[in-house]
Parts: structure tokens; sequence; C-alpha cells
């Protein structure tokens, strides 16, 4: 009888312990193909996140937007796994997320041999480990099951992943699950991306300037945290972390992981050139990509899906140093992607960083659900993967924002601005989101209070025409104040989702 406490080898038949990454390749040769790069191409049955299919054992209370499955039932099915799994043969892979002590875990993945292509994208998402004997987290990964569900134990650590045989699942199996762990230790688990922008300021001076960037798979978070910035010279752009950063209280950044999980659609060596490289190399390993008899890839091919990814190695991104950890979060920035009078960037107070947490606005990406993808889209945090009540996320920051007031917020849509009928608005281009990071770096940006709204707006921004990217200059004030006041509503109705406690604090800006 298995014990949710003690997950070991001897419940399996027989296991595969940690294969090198050469070895874990050649196990999933018959699943390959070898693209022009001489890197792994795979393809899935399942191509997105299950959201749907995920629940949190209710062994914790769970969150307003968290579905939750008893430990009874969680149990049961459970037991049926390893009654499955008793004769099978698995292969174990154990891994350290995080480089050094502070919030960092020993992560075990179990999973079907016939499926060795996840373990070993997996493998090459984490670091090598240092306590192969006494993992923290563990996550049981049977693609073959015959029913689609995932659920975490979250004080046991313990993940189930069944019925699904797409790689995100185990690298947010262990993310989410990590997330949880910190939150219990004081800190803060972040869907974000981590970066340094050293720079010249306004008065001269060289700087390193810390950089979170949230964002919701898909709106362009992992370009920006990427992104070069055209600095050159003793100014330059210093990559941390895609995807996961735990702060404690005092805006410090724990990194988490030594590979990239990228978003693949319409990459190019000239927009991306960084992202190119890496995913280029032979050391890629890519998934749902096109790529033809004679190894040809396609990015640009979403016949298979809109939702191509590849693990690329950190080592291979220029702009990496020999640390994922960031000092400090002295600049952090909410990425939404909206089409009409959201401005490019704003400037927040802690109170306003609370409403844009907690609101989490963008638009829903074939990452997410492919069946919505364009939709506006709502999620706390832009973090799918919270555990526990929501609202304790969003007040931990704000204390952290109070006790550091030298740490800024920003909302930064990289969308369009003016959309309308026969219209699809000025596009808010790369490069323009790219300029505003480099200015809020260099503190260079002239502000002014938007009354309506409460946030500072930008006046002037070095090397952007920002007049051209006023939402209101493509509206008459009617159709302003129609969009406006529909978006107050559905503001207003996101957050009458939660608790009574959260309206006291949270007065949707208006």
């Amino acid at each position: 009888m298995f014990n949710i406490n003690n997950i070991n080898d001897e419940l399996f038949g027989k296991v595969i312990v940690n294969p090198t990454r050469r070895e874990l390749r050649d196990l999933s040769n018959h699943m390959e193909t070898t693209t022009e790069f001489k890197s792994a191409s795979y393809v899935s049955e399942v191509r997105n996140r299950s959201a749907k299919n995920t629940y949190i054992v209710d062994e914790i209370e769970t969150g307003v937007d968290q579905m939750e499955i008893t430990k009874a039932k969680a149990d049961e099915i459970a037991a049926k796994v390893f009654e499955y799994i008793n004769d099978k043969e698995m292969i174990r892979v154990d891994r350290k997320m995080g480089m050094n002590d502070k919030f960092s875990f020993n992560c075990r993945l179990y999973i079907s041999k016939n499926y060795a292509r996840i373990a070993h994208m997996w493998n090459n998402t984490l670091f090598n480990p240092t306590d192969t004997e006494n993992p923290d987290l563990v996550s049981i990964y049977v693609p073959e099951w015959p029913e689609r569900i995932m659920f975490a134990y979250p004080e046991s650590g313990v993940t189930f992943i069944l019925g699904s045989d797409y790689f995100g699942e185990s690298k947010k199996s262990f993310l989410r699950m990590a997330m949880y762990k910190v939150k219990q230790a004081g800190g803060l688990g972040f869907h974000a991306g981590s970066k340094v922008l050293r720079v010249y300021d306004k008065n001269n001076n060289l700087k390193d300037v810390g950089f979170i960037m949230f964002g919701l798979s898909g709106t362009g978070k992992t370009t920006l945290t990427i992104h070069d910035h055209e600095l050159t010279g003793e100014e330059k752009a210093i990559v941390r972390q895609d995807d996961v950063v735990f702060m404690d209280e005092n805006g410090y950044c724990v990194g988490t992981e030594n590979g990239f999980y990228i978003k693949t659609e319409g990459l190019n060596p000239d927009q991306q050139s960084v992202l190119y490289k890496a995913a280029t190399s032979e050391n890629a390993a890519l998934e749902n990509i096109k790529v033809d008899e004679n190894g040809k890839v396609d990015f640009y091919d979403t016949s298979l899906t809109s939702n191509g990814r590849g693990v690329i190695l950190r080592e291979e991104i220029d702009t990496t140093d020999d640390t994922v950890d960031l000092e400090k979060a002295n600049k952090i920035i909410f990425i939404t992607r909206r089409n009409d009078i959201v401005p490019p960037v704003v400037k927040l107070d802690p109170k306003q960083a609370l409403d844009a947490f907690m609101l989490g606005e963008s638009i829903e990406t074939s990452a997410g659900d492919p069946t919505k993808a364009g939709q506006s889209k709502r999620c706390v945090g832009t973090n799918p993967f919270i555990m526990g009540p929501e609202i304790e996320e969003g007040m931990k920051l704000k204390e952290i924002l109070q006790n550091n007031p030298d740490m800024e917020c920003f909302i930064l849509n990289t969308g369009s601005v003016g959309a309308k009928e026969n219209f699809e608005g000025e596009k808010l281009t790369i490069k323009v989101s790219t300029t505003i990071m480099k200015e809020i770096a260099r503190d260079n940006i002239e502000w002014i209070k938007d009354d309506e709204w409460g946030y500072m707006v930008p006046v002037e921004v070095e090397g952007i025409d920002i007049n051209k990217y006023n939402p209101r200059n493509y509206y008459t004030s009617e159709e302003y104040a129609k969009i406006a006041n529909m978006l107050k509503l559905e503001r207003k109705a996101w957050i009458a989702k939660y608790e009574n406690s959260v309206m006291d604090e949270i007065a949707v800006t208006n």
C-alpha cells in the first residue's frame, strides 16, 4: 500500500534511475524527428495544459479560482495508479530547482518509460541535483492513463499527472508546488521573468536595475525577458529567469530554472535573435513544431498547433550570467495585452499595484485555452498556478511594496491602442515595449497623473513618439467613455468573485 508521504522506487516494477541527458534522448528516439539543427523534435497528442482537469487536494483552503478534490477521492485514484504501475518500467529523474539554498527544492519526476521525451525535456529545465535521496517535491506522470486528471497534494509535495502527454504539465507541477512552499515560508512565488538592465541613468551614473515581468504565456513575457534592448558598450541586458521567481520580504528574487520553455510561433532571427539562436541549437528540444521529412523546421507553420514550444538551455542565451537570482526587483512590470484604451505604459502606487496583481488583465492564449485564444482574460497575478486563497498573495505583495518604497510598479501594454470597427489599433511593437523598459531603467520618463484613472502616464519617452500611442486620440469622448465604463464594470465583476475582505482592500481604480 502506498503512503503519499513516502513515494519511493519500491512502488514501481523497475526504475531507470537518473539517466544522463544523452541517455534520455536515446530513450526518446522512437518519438524523435531529428531537425536540420540536429536537435530533437517531438509531437504530443495533447498540445496545451489541461487547466480544467487540474485539482488541488482539500488538505488546504483552496482559492476562488481553483478546483478542489477531496483527499479521499485523490487517494482512491492514487491507489489505482500505483496498482497499475507496480509492475511497469518507469524513469526517475532527480533535479534541483534553484542554484543556492534559499527557496531551493529537490525535485523528483517518475514517468512511464515510453514517454522518456518528457523526462528529456524536463531534465533540461532544472539544475544538477545535490541530493538525490531526499526529494522535497515529487511528480508521478502516467500519460497513458485512461482519464485525464491532475491533482496536487500541497502539504505532501506530491502531484499526479494522468492522461496527458503535454510536457508543460510536468514543468508546472513542480513550479506550482514550489510556489506554495515558498508562500508557507514567508515569501512569494511569481509567474514572472527577471533580468537586469545595466544603464546610465539621467544623471549619467552607470547602475544595475532589476526587473521582474509578470505575464501570462504568450503575452510577450519571454521576448521582453530575453531582449537586449539594443544596449551596447557598458550598457547591457542580463537575463536571469524566464518563468518563475521567488521573492522574499526585501524584494530579493530567487531564480528557479536552468532552461527556458519558449513559444516558437513566428520565431525569427531579425526580431528575436537571442531566442532564435538558442532554439536552433542542437541542444534544444522542440515540441509540436512543424518539421518536414528532411528535418526542415518551420516556426511559422501552426498546422499542428499555435502553441509550438521549445526547451532551450539557459547557458545558450548570450545575455545570461552566472546566477539566476536578482538582488532586488527595483521595477515590477505587469504585462497586459489589450487593444483599446490601456496606454502603452502606466506607473502605479502600491495600492494600484495590488489592483493590477489581483485583476491580472491580459488575453487568453493558445497555451491556456486554445478555444478562447485572443479573448479578454483575467488571472490573479497572471499566475494560473496559485494554490490557496489568492488574496493572501496580493496582500503580501502590497506589504512588500510598502516596506520597500524604492520598488516601483508599472503596467506595460504589449497589444495595441485605439482598436475599433475597421481598425485593429496602433500596434505596440517589441521596439516600443523594450524602449519603454530601457527608459524606465534610466529613470528618464516624464510622468503626469491621469485624473480619470489615478495612475501616472508618460508625457515624453525618448526614442518614441508617445503621443502616437495615446488611446484618447483614437476615440471620440463618447466612444472612450463607453469603453472605459465597460472596463470598470468588468473589473468590479471580477473583484466581486472574491471575499468581502478583498473588497475592503481593493477599490477598483475609476
